[in-house]
């Protein structure tokens, strides 16, 4: 991870410089050209979420199962998370998989004492074993999981987060989807996240809806409709199941980028490897309230930035099918987090000078169509991704939804902020283990995990921090 290269000085020196002098000399040209840009731009936007719409309805057919499973090696990297260990391994336990053909690794940091306690006491698989991972910098996720790739034995390999629960089948439909490419150009596929909380809230009922929503917005129609196309997309941050040897090949994860999974999924598209998704989903509770909330989509965001400017320094790379997924998907995610919290404000003072004034609101017609148009296509691609997954998503939701865009205004100027005084800092999401919903599901969490065969194997890897990926 480096600074701005001298070419992507020189581009934006070559569109601030003019941009700059035509709002002095001309402030009335310059501020029309940028509604019309914008208006342009959210009409772009929003007729390539209805396309990913029409392309996500279109499934693949199920794969048969391979004559020989091929061997897996599972990977959950944890860091202070001591409260769910208990709770992801009775999850991975559940896993249906010849148990002969798996690997798995909790992926522990070696001054982490208390959450390598909790992976040690708790009962587990026999294939499951503790990995600690010796002090370095950068001390974050995609580190870890460079650490752990060194010592993955699986021809397949897959990564979750501490969070997650994810179906038992899961493996084998990713195993028999990669068994049945005959291209020989498939590196991964991803898997869908979905939300949803088990027992009481104890957060934002309107950000676990939102964030609910807009998960099944991202892993139920754009993925799918990207994947269709046969484009690159950037990947979730878990339920990714990769080649091994094509990981490898590429150097694994960036270990200085914060959001990984992002620069991974057009890393792997520039060294000319495709994506693709399965139907079987991980389920994930929300991050609950805004103190958690924030951290973690500034998180995002900043990675997105770093994602943009890594994958920009030669664009060339992938090709204008990969250059225009990155702009309509890292790109437009960026533009849109920056302008939502702004056309909302604009939305607002217009309305309201009007109506203080006692006129009709004068607005550019064309302005307000397209953001009636790109709030439309978001409002649709989050209803029918919501149906799909099973959360809900009513009228409320709906009215709701622009206040939810706008904080993500906040999360990008905080991320924006970070991205120049912290770069790689890793703002860490706190997860707390689940409440049962029922007695009976508690009981049947505790008796998964002591169904696994205790192993209390400690594996200790002494090895150099990796390089940064350039």
């Amino acid at each position: 991870m480096r600074g701005l290269t001298p070419g992507q000085l020189a581009v934006m020196a070559v569109l601030i410089l003019p941009a700059g002098s035509l709002a002095w000399l001309r402030p009335d040209v310059f501020g029309h050209g940028i509604v019309v840009a914008g208006a342009w731009g959210f009409l772009a936007v929003a007729v390539w979420r209805t396309g990913l719409i029409l392309f996500s309805a279109v499934r693949a057919s199920p794969a048969p199962e391979p004559p020989v499973w091929p061997r897996y090696t599972v990977l959950a990297a944890l860091h202070d998370e001591a409260e769910v260990v208990p709770q992801l391994i009775g999850r991975l336990s559940r896993i249906d998989y010849p148990a002969d053909r798996l690997q798995g690794l909790l992926v522990l940091e070696a001054h982490d004492h208390e959450t390598i306690a909790a992976a040690l006491a708790t009962p587990r698989p026999d294939w499951l074993d503790v990995l600690v991972i010796p002090p370095g910098k950068p001390q974050t996720k995609p580190r870890a999981l460079n650490c752990a790739l060194a010592r993955a034995t699986g021809d397949l390999l897959t990564v979750y987060d501490a969070e997650d629960e994810p179906d038992p089948l899961q493996l084998r439909e990713a195993a028999s989807r990669f068994a049945a490419d005959t291209t020989g150009r498939l590196a991964c596929l991803q898997a869908p996240l979905r939300i949803r909380r088990r027992g009481p809230a104890d957060g934002s009922p309107f950000l676990d809806r939102q964030f609910a929503a807009e998960y099944a917005s991202l892993f139920e129609t754009t993925l799918p409709g990207i994947a269709r196309l046969g484009l690159p997309f950037p990947l979730g941050g878990t339920s990714n199941h990769f080649r091994t040897d094509v990981l490898s090949a590429v150097e694994g994860w960036d270990a200085w980028n914060v959001t990984e999974d992002a620069d991974l999924g057009f890393r792997l598209w520039s060294r000319g490897w495709g994506l693709g998704v399965i139907s079987r989903p991980t389920w994930e509770t929300p991050p609950g309230g805004l103190d958690n909330w924030l951290p973690q989509r500034t998180r995002w965001l900043k990675g997105y930035m770093q994602t943009w400017g890594v994958h920009t320094r030669q664009p060339w790379r992938l090709g204008w099918r990969g250059g225009a997924a990155l702009v309509l998907t890292v790109g437009a995610g960026l533009v849109s987090a920056a302008l939502h919290g702004l056309s909302l404000a604009w939305v607002a003072a217009t309305v309201l000078v009007s109506l203080m004034a006692g006129l009709p609101p004068e607005t550019p017609a064309l302005a307000v169509s397209v953001l009636v148009l790109g709030a439309a296509s978001a409002w649709l691609s989050c209803a029918i991704g919501a149906r799909r997954a099973g959360v809900p998503y009513g009228p409320r939701d709906m009215i709701a939804a622009p206040a939810y865009w706008a904080l993500l205004s906040l999360a990008f100027a905080h991320a924006a902020w970070r991205l120049v005084r912290d770069p790689f800092a890793w703002d860490k999401t706190r997860h707390r283990r689940d409440a049962p919903a029922s007695a009976e599901e508690a009981a049947g969490e505790t008796q998964d995990a002591l169904d696994g065969t205790a192993s209390l194997r400690l594996s200790a890897l002494h090895a150099p921090a990796p390089e940064p990926v350039a």
